[in-house]
This record gives C-alpha cells, sequence and structure tokens, in this order.
C-alpha cells in the first residue's frame, strides 16, 4: 500500500502505516498540487490529512487520482466546500493510529 501523508503526526500514524509495511510519502508545509505529485498521489492508495487548514488538497488529489481514499485524522469538522467529497473522517480521540493503520492496511491488503 502506498499512502501520502499531509499534516503533523503527533500520534504516530505514518509510522504505524510504515510498521504494517505501507510506503509513506510525507508532505512538508503547504499541500499544493506539485507538493502531492512529487510525493506521489497519482500512484497512492490513501491520502491521509490531518491539517483540516489544508483541506484544498483533497480536492486536488482527487483531481490528480480519482480512485484515492481520502481519510482524515483530526478532531475537526471538514469545510463544507470539501463535504461532497468522499472522505473518511476519524477522531484520534476516538480511534488511536494502531487501529486506524491496521483498517488501512487490511483493508488495502483487501483490494489486492
Amino acid at each position: 500500500m502506498k499512502a501520502v501523508f499531509a499534516g503533523s503526526d503527533t500520534e504516530g500514524l505514518a509510522d504505524e502505516l510504515r510498521d504494517r509495511g505501507a510506503t509513506v510519502a510525507v508532505v512538508d508545509g503547504v499541500v499544493n498540487r506539485p507538493a502531492l505529485e512529487e510525493a506521489g498521489v497519482v500512484e497512492a492508495d490513501v491520502y491521509v490529512l490531518t491539517d483540516i487548514g489544508q483541506a484544498t488538497s483533497i480536492v486536488v488529489a482527487r483531481d490528480l487520482n480519482p480512485d484515492i481514499r481520502v481519510v482524515t485524522y483530526t478532531n475537526e469538522s471538514l469545510p463544507e466546500f470539501v463535504s461532497g467529497q468522499q472522505v473518511l473522517g476519524m477522531d484520534p480521540a476516538l480511534f488511536d493510529a494502531e487501529t486506524v493503520a491496521e483498517e488501512l492496511t487490511a483493508e488495502a491488503d483487501a483490494d489486492d
């Protein structure tokens, strides 16, 4: 499984994904089209966003890869302009990083 991760990772989700065999590219700074392309979003299976202030990147990621699974891992709500996108929102207060990584990698394995 290939994942692109954007935003802070205070919960350790990127490492949990790596521990389960995922290849994880991290986007530092502004998550714009060039940054997503450089991170490999076109070939990725999952896009994980933890910074809702960068929610526009969800639309861009979907434009580059219509089949990518988008996951937000934050306790913040998505802005209305992104609400039409299919996004799996997970709150760190309810789901620890280990559980989220396990679920995402299990689903990717099931799709193969």
